[in-house]
């Protein structure tokens, strides 16, 4: 297989769930697109250096570019996350909603801490590694985060027990 075809199988294979990160973590579906597309530019750019480890150089650039582009926005408009494959049933889309509008209310850091965390399933050694901060701040930022969304959605304290 080439590099080019190899890049080509890894962006079919993880695009929907790296989309549904970035849409996540920057709050807003055509911003996640953009800084998707331009990670995956990256991505491709440097292919032969990060071909063993992309998904971690992809999120570790999405996560750096929404937080740039927020730095210096410093205000987004969230939207609701996209539709995953299966079909919910009416409780658990509602809870959905309700979450991705908490989430809208954390700092892009906490946003993103929990996106690796619980949507991507990484451990705190990952996230860390990722974002590019200790173990610790992992920890705390987690720890900050549940309780930010406890206090401003009630509705979710069962599922994030």
């Amino acid at each position: 297989m080439t590099d080019s075809e190899a890049f080509e199988a890894f962006v079919a294979a993880w695009h929907p769930r790296l989309l549904r990160a970035a849409i996540l973590i920057s709050g807003d579906r055509h911003l996640a697109e953009d800084v998707l597309q331009d990670a995956l530019i990256k991505l491709a750019r440097r292919w032969s250096k990060v071909h063993t480890d992309p998904v971690n150089y992809v999120r570790t650039t999405l996560y750096r570019d929404v937080a740039s582009r927020w730095r210096r926005q410093r205000e987004f408009v969230y939207e609701e996350p996209p539709e995953r494959a299966d079909h919910d049933s009416s409780e658990a889309s509602d809870l959905k909603v309700v979450f991705a509008g908490a989430l809208a209310r954390l700092p892009v850091k906490q946003r993103a801490v929990l996106v690796l965390r619980f949507y991507e399933d990484l451990p705190v050694g990952e996230v860390a590694a990722i974002l590019r901060i200790s173990p610790g701040t992992v920890k705390s930022q987690t720890h900050a985060a549940l309780k930010r969304l406890r206090e401003v959605a009630p509705e979710l304290e069962e599922v994030l027990i």
